[in-house]
């Protein structure tokens, strides 16, 4: 942890002293051709839609998705991470390949997590001749440009019929309700295009032509062109061991395993699914995605919640919510506390910003844990919701490649508001001075004293570049 902290200090201090990196604004052209009335539908749209919020359905789903895939899956992710889950996900998807379906694997080239122990398991992927892996601007200690833009995408695409995103990245802590060191909820929705033969007409068409544009932008390198024989040899025994693991997970957990799901009965009705993400290019981006989410927020007239790991608003980002119509009463923050957040980096930055939202009026509740909240998810006038990887900060709004989803219905807002209510009875509100307001049905979290010494020290640091920002 103090290794990555120093890193990523490294990274921003070179980022912001060094280049001295200016924040683009949105161009106008963007803007003309990204009016917010493109977010709602008027008729009944061919994509249905899937809330994946309990962590155990997610894998399922994902499992489910690859073991009836046809003739493709496409994987873009920002980490993986090893264990049971990762054994799982990837041993399903050599069995695919196995058949015939072209996989392709999108990861970010920092911390795409295919080193060490799960080297091998790289090895194995690029061996397969119908899977091709690739990394979104491969880390180089001696190209500084290659250090502070990463991919943060998490999307699943299966036939062009099936797409599943969010905010989960693969591990165990994202899909094992028990056991964890670091348990995370987090959050999905798997679209279905229930007419793939006019896919034109469907959100998956974005997303597909998104991932193509990633694949083949000039930055992101396959990772290994050729084997050498000794990785060919490494390559077989790890696809061996992975092979042998999923067929003892068939024998032992066969609830995972050809089970019929009528994912179309169970999915809810949409009026319209766009897809927005941001500019793919290496440096500073246009905040696109940014500018979308901000253009809904100004639209909204009624209600307004915003749910993300934490809420670091920085200077340049600050425009792009002026002239907000919903009141601030009616306007809620949903996000970590010190006890519960599991990035300590992140937190020191959040809470230089948590006084200038309380003073709005805003409603900032912080989840009291113990485990920890991952999803990143707004919700407009209790109509429109967006999901997927995009967190409330700069990295998010300017450095990384962000997508996400946003739905235009009333039944799917209204199923997301119940399972978001868990979290909101877990939180507590901040109040003006910065203390909880008390609530008799719930204490705060325990946090020891070095986590909090470690905030508290931090937040001295990342004050001064949100300064420079």
């Amino acid at each position: 942890m103090i290794i990555l902290i120093f890193y990523l200090l490294y990274v921003t201090i070179f980022a912001v002293v060094i280049f001295k990196v200016n924040y683009p604004q949105v161009s106008n052209t963007y803007k003309q051709e990204h009016k917010v009335e493109r977010f709602y539908g008027n008729e009944i749209s061919q994509d249905r839609v899937i809330l994946l919020e309990e962590k155990t359905y997610s894998g399922v789903a994902r499992v489910n998705l690859m073991e009836n895939a046809q003739e493709s899956i496409d994987i873009a992710y920002y980490a993986i991470h090893k264990g049971y889950i990762t054994d799982l996900i990837f041993g399903m998807i050599l069995d695919a390949a196995d058949r015939g379906v072209k996989v392709r694997i999108l990861l970010d080239g920092i911390f795409h997590g295919l080193r060490f122990g799960l080297k091998d398991l790289q090895y194995a992927l690029v061996n397969h001749p119908n899977i091709e892996v690739k990394f979104y601007e491969p880390f180089n200690p001696l190209l500084p440009w290659t250090w502070n833009n990463r991919l943060h995408d998490k999307i699943l695409v299966i036939d062009n019929k099936y797409a599943l995103t969010g905010g989960r990245n693969i591990g165990n802590r994202y899909f094992i309700e028990e056991g964890e060191k670091n348990p995370t909820n987090d959050r999905d929705v798997l679209i279905i295009n229930t007419k793939p033969e006019t896919k034109e007409d469907s959100v998956l068409n974005q997303m597909e032509g998104y991932f193509n544009e990633v694949w083949n932008h000039s930055i992101v390198k396959s990772p290994i062109h050729k084997l050498s024989p000794n990785q060919q040899k490494k390559a077989k025994e790890a696809t061996h061991q992975l092979k042998q693991k999923l067929e003892n997970l068939r024998k032992t957990d066969k609830k995972l395993f050809n089970t019929y799901y009528d994912w179309v009965n169970i999915s809810l009705p949409t009026k319209k699914v766009t897809f927005i993400h941001n500019p793919i290019q290496r440096f500073n981006k246009e905040p696109w995605a940014w500018y979308d989410l901000t253009n809904l927020m100004k639209n909204s007239k009624q209600s307004l919640v915003i749910q993300s790991p934490y809420i670091i608003p920085t200077k340049p980002m600050l425009p792009y919510m002026d002239s907000l119509q919903v009141p601030p009463e009616k306007t809620t923050y949903l996000t970590n506390s010190k006890a519960s957040t599991a990035n300590v980096m992140a937190y020191s930055g959040h809470i230089k910003h948590v006084n200038g939202m309380v003073k709005k009026g805003v409603n900032v509740l912080e989840y009291q844990g113990p485990d920890s909240i991952h999803a990143k998810t707004f919700i407009f006038d209790d109509r429109l919701s967006a999901i997927g990887a995009f967190n409330v900060d700069a990295r998010s709004a300017y450095l990384n490649t962000e997508s996400m989803v946003v739905i235009d219905s009333i039944e799917f807002t209204e199923h997301l508001e119940k399972e978001m209510d868990q979290y909101f009875k877990k939180s507590l509100k901040v109040a003006k001075d910065e203390s909880y307001i008390e609530d008799p049905n719930l204490k705060p979290g325990k946090v020891s004293w070095v986590k909090s010494f470690t905030i508290k020290g931090l937040s001295y640091i990342t004050g001064l570049f949100q300064h420079l920002l």
